[in-house]
């Protein structure tokens, strides 16, 4: 068809009557932690809007830093319908680090790490990304922060972390 022939007869393109709408897929987030960041991320799982969260599925499963990549996998075989597998840890004390990014890349499963703690990712929510050169250090001056920003007492295990932080300054 030639360019005359074409001329006038463009449709525009935000009025496409069959525009495909992206499909979210079923995640699996495999974690070393015991209670921080589940709460963190059961919290950003409960925050999906209802209308996405029956099409997005976040399993956080308990396992120890060297066995995360071996406990995703096995838990993605036997359950094939979590195609994007991720692993969360925190970066401060693994030893072999650098071996758990490159085989996570060679066996397709996302990494996600704080360092050295999640209290790191936390600290952004409030707009400040300090050094801190061990989790003991970061988890105190995020205390600080957290009692300033919302009046209330940092608990590691505190089941509402991701509204507290996700919440508008005070």
């Amino acid at each position: 068809m030639s360019k005359n022939e074409r001329k006038g007869a463009r449709r525009d393109r935000s009025r496409r009557i069959h525009q495909r709408v992206p499909e979210l897929g079923y995640y699996i987030v495999v974690t070393d932690a015991k209670e921080t960041e589940v709460n963190y991320l059961n919290g950003f799982r409960d925050a999906i809007p209802p209308e996405l969260r029956n099409r997005l599925v976040i399993k956080v499963i308990t396992a120890s830093t060297y066995d995360l990549l071996a406990k995703c996998m096995e838990l993605a075989a036997i359950e094939p319908q979590y195609r994007k597998p991720w692993i969360v840890f925190d970066r401060d004390m693994v030893k072999n680090f650098d071996k758990i990014i490159s085989d996570s890349q060679r066996l397709n499963i996302n990494t996600g790490w704080s360092n050295p703690c999640i209290e790191i990712w936390f600290h952004a929510y409030f707009g400040d990304m300090p050094v801190n050169s061990s989790s003991t250090k970061c988890i105190d001056s995020f205390e600080t922060i957290f009692l300033k920003q919302t009046g209330q007492e940092y608990f590691k295990n505190d089941k509402e972390i991701y509204t507290y932080v996700c919440q508008e300054k005070l």
